[in-house]
């Protein structure tokens, strides 16, 4: 079964909790503290693997997940870090963030190693927290969380030459003429139902790749029948062979014919409708009607496209067509088809000093990351740790910000869970 396309939910892991540890020995009466640090989770890369050419395998597992960080000790002992975790994928696997549709790597290449998801940074052990005035603080930090994100793969697969064209046109005919490939072929519609790929034969020049696309139809942009599924594939090819049927034998118009395939292009992508064309006039052994070709040749003209006659069954014409495009995909450089707008996490010591503040009832609310990240470092039952907590507020400029915000003594502020009582 050819897969191109799968959702799946991946979770980098969660950095260790730091430790909270005080140093005991027999003759050190006034040991300070040795809490270590917890280990960084593991981060989710995505690797190409030579050896799949579908997506199917991500239909029976849709989740996961790297290994979490283990927690600091004491003895000023760090967690050990996360295990990473790489997820093989066929080359011309394109991986995007499902909730915003951003493209995060492009995978492409062979070889190619990405970083999709960042594990969490591990915490800070209490021996970080300690000062010349709070010698033995008795709080820590707690990990990071991992990154988790509901993921799209999409295959899109590689080949320099696209056949387009209408269902039993015969594109699977003129592949299995060019190349060792064995598509199904039959005399009736939508006989290729997924994708087929080929290597030209070294007799027609220098070897390229060439991809039978599944029939393609009137509405086939907006999910009509087969074409929708596969249209992302023609996305990377450099040169398409838009292949008509001007036998007349099925009562169809080629130049109609050729609009409507057009039109579906350009619907989907206006960059895909622009890509070279090359049109080829197929079945000319049995054609009925010499005017059919001789509009679609005016069309050829009018449009600045190179017309090609053929008869992919009997051989007619078919080395003059794959010689010609040997020797165009020479002028055609390969380009980045795809956009990457990955976004890395990048992690910094110092906490962002990013937080809003929102009055509603009377009760004042902080929220942000930074404020987030404070949160987790205290033990606000402990007097040493509410001692830095309220420290920090300072440092951060939230309290400044609460007296902009016209806070006054007795007012409610609410930060996390926590509903605390302003006094200045």
């Amino acid at each position: 079964m050819f897969t191109d396309y799968v959702k799946i939910i991946a979770k980098a892991g969660n950095g260790g909790d730091g430790a909270v540890s005080f140093r005991r020995e027999k003759y050190v009466p006034a040991g300070g503290p040795d809490g270590g640090d917890g280990g960084k989770g593991g981060d989710i890369y995505f690797e190409v693997d030579p050896d799949k050419n579908t997506l199917l395998d991500f239909r029976y597992q849709k989740k996961f997940k790297a290994e979490s960080g283990k927690n600091g000790e004491g003895s000023n002992k760090y967690g050990r870090s996360g295990e990473d975790l790489t997820i093989k994928v066929p080359r011309g696997t394109v991986v995007k963030d499902a909730s915003t549709g951003k493209v995060l790597a492009d995978l492409s290449q062979k070889g190619q190693k990405e970083l999709i998801l960042a594990g969490g940074r591990g915490g800070k052990g209490n021996t970080h927290f300690a000062t010349a005035t709070r010698q033995a603080p008795r709080f820590s930090q707690e990990g990071e969380k991992g990154e988790e994100k509901e993921l799209i793969l999409e295959l899109k697969l590689l080949a320099d030459v696209g056949l387009v064209g209408f269902p039993n046109v015969g594109k699977s005919t003129l592949l299995s003429a060019v190349t060792d490939a064995t598509p199904k072929i039959a005399d009736y519609h939508f006989t290729t139902l997924e994708p087929n790929l080929g290597v030209v034969k070294g007799e027609y020049g220098n070897s390229f790749v060439i991809a039978d696309i599944p029939g393609i139809i009137e509405g086939a942009s907006e999910g009509i029948g087969l074409g929708i599924q596969f249209l992302r594939h023609i996305e990377r090819t450099r040169l398409l062979l838009h292949v008509i049927d001007v036998s007349g034998s099925e009562g169809r118009d080629p130049v109609q014919d050729f609009e409507t395939i057009h039109s579906e292009l350009k619907k989907y992508s206006e960059k895909l409708a622009q890509r070279t064309q090359i049109i080829v006039a197929n079945k000319i052994d049995s054609m009925q009607d010499e005017t059919l070709y001789q509009e679609l040749e005016k069309l050829a003209k009018e449009k600045n496209l190179e017309i090609y006659r053929i008869s992919a069954a009997t051989g007619k014409g078919v080395k003059e067509l794959m010689n010609h495009v040997s020797e165009v995909l020479k002028t055609l450089p390969k380009e980045d088809l795809i956009e990457i707008e990955q976004e890395k996490k990048v992690y910094t010591l110092q906490e962002e000093p990013e937080f809003t503040i929102t009055r509603e009832d009377g009760v004042l609310t902080v929220m942000g990351p930074a404020v987030e990240k404070l949160m987790r470092t205290v033990n606000l039952e402990d007097n040493e740790s509410l001692y830095y907590f309220h420290r920090r507020l300072g440092e951060l400029g939230v309290n400044d910000a609460l007296k902009q915000a016209g806070v006054k003594d007795g007012d409610t502020v609410k930060i996390s869970d926590w509903e605390l009582e302003w006094y200045d």
